[in-house]
């Protein structure tokens, strides 16, 4: 080898394909104690342990070397990081490391939308909230009309959306914090709806949690709150709202107001008792009325709404071939990694790519 070897850049690799040390020894024909030690630093491979290394990881021996760029867990942003399993979150973390570096790699070649993300500080209350994300509306143009495509949004403003094949099953929602941000979906979602309602919670996080730890209550809360705001603003809730008649609830109007603003019924109810234009007694009728329709999970006008998938990096990706004759595996070499860590990262299959006229990836 003609560089120092990093035990941290092992750990990643291997954390990455949600190995453990065990899985790894066994493969190179060493002992669980012995793997601790490379990544601990403790210890260096020769060179023919490093190539089975890499061959067992799915990367090229090179990427053992220091990394430049590292990430910090709190510019994660994970959604009920209390109840989500520390291994989920460690491989969610690794992604979300090769996922920059990725970004990184793909500036070099491509030119994408300046990031424009307003930066609030010190927000406490619920009008703090509120206004945030009235500057944000106006900021970026939006007026107060219901938000067409919610990912396109996110990526107009300079994020990254993607999913992390299997990790974005487990994982509800997340967005890191780094000078170009991105936002993991959790595919397991159906409902276009709630992944909406996803975007917009986790560019709450970006705009409002810059350098602060967040899963807890009080910040899981307020990125909620930003993103009822963003997708129902204030003044059309009070205006367009279907309002009850007397206690009964107008689910016909609210059907209507979700198909318009693309929102589903939960989040509606829960954003007109934000504002009281319903009672408490009636926003849990509504939640009740909902589970005993079997709309907890996914709602019947759900299948009405269009996927709204991410758009930027399967762009890219088609313009590296097209413009710059940069594909798959030429990218992977840059990253000294095997092409099956992109696909992870971004969340798209080569099999099905290759399938897809308008993105001829190669291998």
């Amino acid at each position: 080898m003609s560089f120092t070897f990093d035990g941290s850049s092992l750990r990643l690799a291997r954390i990455f394909n949600d190995f453990a040390l065990e899985e790894v020894a066994e493969k190179v024909g060493k002992t669980r104690q012995y793997l601790h030690k490379l990544e601990t630093g403790q210890s260096s491979p020769t060179p023919e342990l490093s190539e089975s290394l890499a061959h067992a990881l799915y990367v090229l021996p090179n990427f053992f070397s220091k990394k430049e760029y590292r990430l910090n867990e709190d510019q994660f942003h994970f959604r009920k990081l209390f109840t989500t399993k520390n291994s989920i979150k460690q491989v969610a973390i690794a992604r979300g490391e090769m996922m920059h570096l990725l970004i990184k790699e793909l500036e070099k070649e491509l030119k994408f939308p300046p990031v424009n993300i307003p930066c609030f500080q010190n927000i406490m209350r619920n009008d703090d909230i509120e206004q945030a994300a009235e500057e944000c509306r106006k900021h970026w143009g939006l007026g107060l009309a219901p938000i067409h495509n919610m990912t396109r949004l996110a990526e107009n403003i300079g994020a990254i959306v993607t999913n992390f094949n299997i990790v974005s099953k487990e994982v509800d929602a997340l967005s890191v914090s780094v000078e170009r941000p991105f936002i993991v979906r959790n595919t397991a979602k159906e409902s276009v709806c709630r992944q909406r309602f996803d975007i917009a919670h986790e560019i709450g996080h970006l705009v409002m949690h810059e350098g602060i730890v967040t899963g807890d209550r009080t910040t899981e809360n307020q990125a909620n709150r930003f993103a009822s705001a963003l997708l129902l603003p204030r003044p059309m809730m009070l205006k367009l709202y279907p309002r009850p008649n007397g206690n009964r609830l107008d689910w016909k109007g609210m059907r209507e107001f979700k198909l318009n603003w693309k929102v589903s019924k939960a989040a509606i109810l829960y954003r007109a008792r934000q504002l009281d234009l319903i009672t408490e007694s009636q926003y849990k009728t509504g939640v009740i009325t909902l589970r005993k329709y079997g709309e907890t999970q996914g709602e019947k006008e759900d299948h009405l709404i269009a996927p709204e998938p991410p758009e930027l990096l399967e762009k890219s990706l088609r313009v590296l071939l097209e413009k710059k004759n940069l594909g798959f595996s030429e990218l992977a070499r840059k990253l000294e990694v095997q092409p099956k860590f992109i696909q992870e990262v971004t969340g798209l299959s080569m099999r099905e790519a290759l399938r897809k006229p308008t993105l001829k990836l190669v291998q």
